[in-house]
């Protein structure tokens, strides 16, 4: 009786134990942010995705396979040639004066952020495999900037960045889209061109610069000497408008001596230096016979 009571104690404990084990090999978990697929070795990989949770399976019948659906970030650069044509950089001062043919190469780096679509795992599980990404993205962000860039010249890659950026996200959308691969944000991170070219592109801006200073200096020597002749024409009208006062009324002459002796004396007054002059050199004799003699002569010229 004892030795069966201690093969069935060990009996249950193993059956216990391999119990556990069975258990513990029949179900997985899937963590957050993560799908699961199963494939079985009858039929196959199934249809069914099976969300976040702890699920059952068959050993060694049934395998789960996992993906990570978070939105994941890549930087695919690329080296392509922009638009054949002319570009106003390689242009003269003047716009119908090309000077040479601008066909550059442009360095783009793209920054994608891609998770694939969770409906679609067993599809991709099928087509791509765990590592769609390696084998999908390079391939695709490479002809998708090739394609939109030959569109544009050098000149617009720069001042139209914004619309070749949406163009990129688009198209690059709308293949992702084929292999089931959601794409939630596609940007340019870096475009650079040649060294030669960023030298053309500063000595082309430096001649700008000048040639609209030198628009600048014309300009204002034109309206300097347009004010020139505006206001000798002013002074030639005030001097007939003076001439005809003085031959209307006589007593404008000596109006205007008064005001020049009274300028003179302020000037003399809020000055510091001591000057000594006689009233006649200063004007200020108005009660002399020099402002008769004026006004004789005005008179006998009129």
């Amino acid at each position: 009786m004892p030795g069966r009571a201690f093969f069935g104690g060990s009996g249950m404990l193993v059956l216990l134990v391999a119990g556990g084990l069975a258990i513990n090999a029949s179900i997985y978990n899937v963590d957050g942010g993560h799908r699961a697929i199963k494939y079985t070795r009858l039929n196959g990989i199934g249809k069914e995705v099976y969300p976040e949770g702890t699920h059952f399976m068959i050993p060694w019948f049934e395998t789960p396979i996992i993906y990570d659906i978070r939105a994941k970030p890549r930087s695919i650069a690329s080296l392509t040639g922009t638009k054949g044509g002319f570009s106003s950089f390689g242009r003269g001062l003047l716009d119908d004066q090309p000077m040479e043919e601008d066909l550059q190469m442009v360095n783009i780096t793209c920054r994608v952020l891609s998770r694939p679509s969770p409906n679609s795992l067993p599809q991709i599980y099928r087509e791509l495999g765990t590592d769609y990404d390696e084998r999908v993205l390079p391939s695709i962000v490479n002809e998708v900037l090739k394609s939109v860039v030959a569109q544009f010249n050098a000149s617009q890659i720069i001042t139209q960045r914004e619309m070749v950026s949406r163009l990129v996200r688009e198209n690059l959308t709308k293949r992702a889209l084929r292999f089931n691969i959601v794409l939630d944000d596609v940007s340019i991170t870096h475009v650079a061109f040649s060294p030669e070219f960023t030298h053309a592109v500063e000595a082309k801006q430096i001649a700008q610069q000048t040639a609209l200073r030198a628009a600048f200096l014309v300009d204002q020597a034109i309206q300097e000497k347009q004010s020139i002749i505006v206001r000798a024409q002013g002074e030639a009208k005030s001097a007939e408008l003076i001439g005809e006062a003085v031959r209307a009324n006589q007593g404008f002459l000596q109006l205007r001596r008064l005001e020049a002796a009274r300028e003179i004396a302020q000037m003399l007054a809020q000055s510091g230096n001591k000057v000594m002059l006689d009233a006649q050199a200063l004007l200020l004799n108005v009660a002399g016979k020099d402002a008769d003699d004026l006004l004789n002569v005005s008179a006998k010229k009129k």
